[in-house]
């Protein structure tokens, strides 16, 4: 009995001098209320980036599709080197110029780079009410990727790789951040109530009004346009590379609207996130759907290329507001973006500019439908304040295009020769051909 008294009360006093120490280490390690939103919306960020990325193959496919096979390879190499491109400058400046904290609400600091959280980051140091900084910084960064995809299918077949390259710097490194940091960045239009859910105007019509500049300066291929006002097709290599481009991007697009919801820390975050999922899937099948009816009226038979622009341009334009409409809202608002892009696709020719996969009309056009239409479905939201976003991120960006183009072309040419344009970019620029095994297309 005495050694079974000694023994419990050595094991009360260990409970004694352990009970400070558990009641410290509890306080030190916060429960999951505390850091759950934290972990969720990295994951999420993580996610829905790597979605954002795979629009990058997505991007690739599609142009590989709808240019000849003499210049598939070129546009091969353009998408995998702007990628790259804008991976070390929105490292090396973008991302602190598009997200500069406390600024003019205009322009921010250049060649500031982006700095990760410290390896092994304690709770107590991380900012448990948003998400890891390398989380936030990749999910941001594939979107500026996408915007310079944009310009890189519509002015192919005929502009030279290295200064398509060196926009490409300007376009990821500059033009793109200080405009998406009034938005999105804390900016002077987000104080006047502008209201871009995903980036309708600030990712897409970015990349739409950059290819416009691009396609003017630049002119349209050889043979597009005859002397009489005659529009000639110059069909794509491969229509089934093209259908697989596109629904690569559709599923991509998930990524691109559910992440910007930006927080999954809570269940009504969780269920916004499945709510813009289910959105962007109508607005895209809408858009499509109703691409696929307007060519079979308008033509007599339905056309492929139509129909695979009409989701994208579906896509675009729920991008702007995919959270608050209602399923049929999704449904007519993708719908009119399948119009636009049938509509529009011809109006470009009358004013011969060439651009080759449609990028303008599913992003530039759309996307200026889509940023209008919030206010179908965003109270907070007003048609004024929409337009003059619109045409502040359209006077900034086409301008600034134009005079980078401009300079381009007088300094080192933009344009490959007439030889080089008929024989192939794959040859004249590369050297090599995507199928050697073809004779030329």
């Amino acid at each position: 009995m005495t050694m079974q008294r000694y023994t419990q009360f050595g094991l009360a006093a260990a409970a004694m001098i352990a009970l400070p120490q558990m009641g410290l280490a509890q306080d030190a390690a916060p429960g999951f209320d505390e850091i759950g939103p934290y972990i969720m919306t990295t994951l999420l960020f993580c996610m829905a980036g790597f979605l954002v990325f795979f629009m990058a193959a997505g991007f690739a496919m599609l142009e590989g599709g709808l240019v000849r096979s003499k210049n598939v390879t070129i546009q091969m190499t353009k998408n995998i080197g702007l990628y790259s491109i804008a991976a070390i400058m929105y490292w090396l400046m973008g991302f602190n110029l598009m997200y500069p904290g406390e600024f003019n609400g205009y322009v921010g600091s250049f060649f500031v780079p982006t700095t990760l959280d410290p390896v092994g980051v304690a709770a107590a140091d991380a900012a448990l009410d948003y998400a890891s900084v390398g989380s936030d910084f990749f999910f941001q960064l594939v979107f500026v990727a996408a915007t310079a995809s944009i310009v890189s299918g519509a002015l192919a077949e005929r502009i030279k790789l290295w200064p398509f390259l060196i926009f490409v710097v300007l376009l990821t490194g500059v033009m793109y951040p200080i405009s998406g940091s009034w938005q999105w960045g804390g900016g002077w239009l987000s104080e006047a109530g502008f209201s871009d859910f995903a980036g309708s105007t600030v990712v897409h019509s970015v990349g739409g009004w950059a290819a416009l500049a691009g396609a003017i300066i630049l002119g349209p291929r050889l043979g597009k346009y005859g002397k009489d006002g005659k529009v000639n097709p110059i069909p794509g290599s491969n229509l089934a590379l093209a259908t697989l481009g596109t629904f690569i991007l559709w599923l991509g697009w998930f990524g691109f609207n559910g992440g910007s919801q930006l927080a999954m820390g809570t269940v009504g975050d969780v269920s916004d996130v499945s709510r813009i999922f289910a959105n962007t899937n109508m607005a895209a099948a809408a858009g499509a759907v109703t691409a696929l009816i307007l060519t079979q009226v308008m033509y007599k038979k339905p056309d492929l290329t139509m129909v695979l622009n009409g989701a994208l341009a579906g896509l675009v334009s729920i991008t702007a507001e995919p959270l608050a409409p209602t399923l049929f809202g999704a449904l007519w608002i993708g719908a009119v973006g399948g119009v636009i892009v049938v509509l529009t696709v011809p109006m470009l020719d009358k004013f011969k500019i060439d651009d080759v996969v449609g990028a303008i009309p599913v992003h530039l056009f759309a996307g200026i439908w889509g940023t209008i239409a919030v206010v179908f479905y965003n109270s907070d939201a007003n048609l004024g304040t929409q337009l003059m976003g619109i045409a502040a991120y359209g006077v900034f960006t086409f301008v600034a295009s134009l005079i980078v183009w401009v300079i381009l072309k007088a300094v080192m040419g933009i344009r490959v020769g007439e030889e080089e344009e008929i024989n192939g970019l794959d040859v004249s620029e590369l050297g090599m051909e995507a199928y050697p095994e073809f004779s030329k297309g």
